[in-house]
């Protein structure tokens, strides 16, 4: 006796919805690194409040000139290429804590998370303790701690123990660079 087609139909329909109920469900995917969104966050923070304290430095013509064209760049989302140009800045004006944010900021663009850190660390170092700068900096450590705090994924030769301390760090990150952004807004003094 051959089984007809329309009793194989419906068998096949029902062996195929059984695999589908045996299957794990799909894990939703991790959120996307968005370079764009963090970069704009950061600059956000740097956007000056009528008021306080604002240093601005002197600048070299040729570096000042490379910036613009690395923001050229940037706006043709042509990242690599500003990060070329802001790398040949910093090689004539490496104490320069803008000129290392804007690298900084390109980093993110770049989705180079830790370089973007190192590059505000450096700013940093150099001396930007208040006003938009300084908050742009703090920004950008605020915002690469956030993305290893909800990084919760136990990576290989990792326990959960150690992990969970991974993420606890990350976290107690995120406090301080809100605590020492915040800082960064200083009163202008009275002008008489």
């Amino acid at each position: 006796m051959r089984p007809t087609l329309s009793l194989l139909i419906p068998l096949a329909a029902a062996l195929a919805l059984a695999a589908c109920a045996s299957a794990p469900a799909p894990t939703p995917p991790a959120a996307a690194f968005d370079g764009v969104a963090l970069a704009a966050t950061v600059r956000a923070a740097g956007q000056a409040t009528g008021g306080e304290l604002e240093v601005q430095p002197l600048r070299d013509p040729k570096v000042e000139d490379l910036r613009q064209q690395a923001a050229q760049l940037e706006g043709k989302r042509m990242y690599r290429g500003a990060a070329d140009l802001l790398d040949r800045a910093i090689a004539l004006q490496a104490q320069d804590p803008a000129l290392l944010q804007d690298r900084a900021e390109v980093a993110l663009l770049l989705r180079d998370a830790p370089g973007a850190e190192g590059f505000a660390r450096q700013a940093i170092a150099l001396g930007s303790a208040a006003g938009p700068l300084c908050r742009r900096h703090w920004e950008t450590l605020l915002q690469t701690a956030l993305l290893r705090a909800n990084d919760r994924v136990i990576r290989r030769g990792e326990s959960e123990a150690q992990a969970t301390a991974r993420v606890g760090e990350a976290a107690a990150q995120v406090r301080q660079a809100r605590a020492q952004r915040e800082a960064c807004t200083v009163a202008a003094p009275q002008r008489y």
